[in-house]
């Protein structure tokens, strides 16, 4: 039926040549299609504006460029950062603040928070470093590691490690398949098992953020943002970082007590470990590497010595423990 329209108007039209099929057509018609060749050339000087700078180069050189001077900065920043740590090292490193939870039907819930002497991004490198094996004790090796997405300051990362547990006597390798989502820009970082298995749910959470270590040059004023700290502090104020780990332990069989009491607090000596592996590396970084070291030797040394007395000491409390509760089910009944 189109074909049989078309045909018969076609018929109508005076064959008098190009002006006289044009008279037939609607006046608003015949102005696009006068207008069209300048409204396609308009059309593309549009677009050849969208990837064109000033210089010449397109949008995707420009955007290069720009991440290529972002990262430049950032590096800068942070190495302006550094050496005010390397001119004043003075540092108190303190013991994390660890909270325990157990939440129905978990192992346990950690929350975690403590304050190091470095920079955030220099706390995120370590945190997010892909060789962190030598940095944390308890990894023994990195089996995979591949970026799914990379998106600058945003990644997503599928992580397979081997880490070294040990309950009583025995000891041995877990391994541990994570999908981790880094994100410097906030300097966060979030954490979930890849997959079930021994582990019904392992997942947490990261996050770092500045401190004003030598806010008080400032005073009266307190500063709120990074800019106002280097202002008052004329860009020699030292910036720390305070971190605060959440993390989700469930395994896919709860055990009962006393064995649940003494998983749960391997598991928090485990994670104090990892915080302590992050203090020794942050002052490493920092400049105090020969004071690190010494107290470190010290420290090891004091744990292979104690660590036999240790177990047993725990091993009498859970047994006085379960005996109390024993006495207390006999009582109530």
């Amino acid at each position: 039926m189109a074909d049989v329209k078309v045909n018969k108007i076609s018929e109508e039209i005076p064959k008098s040549g190009r002006i006289g099929r044009l008279k037939l057509i609607d006046p608003a018609v015949s102005n696009f299609f006068a207008q069209l060749p300048r409204k396609i050339q308009t059309s593309v000087e549009s677009q050849l504006k969208k990837y064109k700078k000033y210089d010449g180069r397109t949008n995707i050189e420009v955007s290069e460029q720009r991440g290529l001077s972002s990262v430049v900065d950032l590096n800068a920043m942070l190495d302006k950062q550094m050496q005010a740590w390397k001119e004043n090292p003075v540092w108190s490193d303190q013991p994390p603040q660890i909270e325990v939870s157990v939440p129905k039907g978990s192992l346990c819930n950690l929350s975690v928070k403590v304050d190091f002497g470095l920079p955030p991004d220099a706390v995120y490198n370590i945190v997010t470093d892909p060789d962190n094996k030598r940095i944390f004790k308890n990894i023994k090796e990195v089996v995979s590691r591949k970026v799914l997405i990379d998106e600058g300051s945003r990644q997503v990362v599928d992580l397979e490690q081997a880490a070294i547990w040990r309950f009583l006597w025995w000891s041995g390798t877990i391994a541990v398949h994570v999908l981790v989502d880094q994100n410097r820009a906030d300097h966060s970082m979030k954490f979930k098992q890849v997959k079930a298995g021994f582990m019904e749910k392992f997942e947490g959470s990261w996050k770092v953020e500045p401190l004003f270590v030598d806010e008080k040059v400032c005073y009266p004023v307190r500063p709120k943002t990074l800019a106002e700290y280097e202002s008052c502090s004329k860009g020699k104020g030292r910036i720390g970082s305070r971190v605060t780990l959440q993390q989700l332990i469930q395994p896919s069989m709860v055990p009962p007590p006393p064995i649940s009491w003494y998983l749960r607090g391997i598991t928090t000596r485990t994670t104090e470990m990892l915080i302590n592996d992050m203090i020794a590396e942050a002052a490493r970084l920092r400049g105090a590497i020969d004071e690190v070291t010494s107290n470190q030797e010290v420290k090891e040394t004091k744990l292979e010595s104690d660590q036999l007395q240790t177990e047993v000491n725990e091993s009498m409390d859970i047994k006085k423990r379960w005996a109390l509760q024993r006495r207390n089910s006999k009582t109530r009944t």
